[in-house]
């Protein structure tokens, strides 16, 4: 079974990222007053996601970006679909899990490729899981590697 999606999985940096979602990103540092963090920025990358059309009466082709910044002791990614905000979440690399989404039991349900992230979030009270997509391109394997460092050494 094939992934709904086709990614695509690319380093840069927060300035070459899609517009929305480096100004979201922005805004968050901002707002929680996480100003240096940039400077300690070990990786930042953005993938897109599209959603293929299936059938005669599927949904149109959608597509999503996510972009995540690596920069210990916060992971920061945000997402954007067209004609919709920007969402934005964070996590201290001391309070979450990584796991490949290909090691998951959901994957046999939903195949996908990515990293989901269990643990606690910075602007919500619980614990929480959400998943980060990523493409087949050597930038979504550095960002797996780099992301399992950084929460083993938090």
């Amino acid at each position: 079974m094939m992934s709904d999606y086709q990614r695509n999985t690319r380093e840069c940096t927060l300035d070459f990222m899609n517009p929305a979602l480096a100004t979201a990103v922005r805004q968050h540092i901002a707002t929680h007053q996480l100003g240096h963090i940039l400077s300690n920025t070990q990786f930042c990358g953005e993938t897109s996601s599209t959603r293929q059309k299936k059938g005669l009466f599927g949904r149109k082709t959608e597509t999503s970006h996510t972009g995540f910044l690596l920069a210990p002791p916060w992971l920061i990614w945000a997402t954007v679909k067209e004609g919709e905000p920007a969402a934005v979440l964070a996590a201290r690399l001391r309070d979450i899990q990584v796991q490949d989404y290909e090691r998951s039991e959901m994957v046999k349900l939903v195949p996908d490729s990515g990293v989901n992230i269990t643990g606690l979030r910075q602007s919500d009270e619980g614990v929480g899981t959400a998943f980060i997509g990523l493409g087949p391109e050597a930038a979504g394997q550095t960002f797996r590697e780099r992301l399992r460092q950084a929460v083993d050494q938090a």
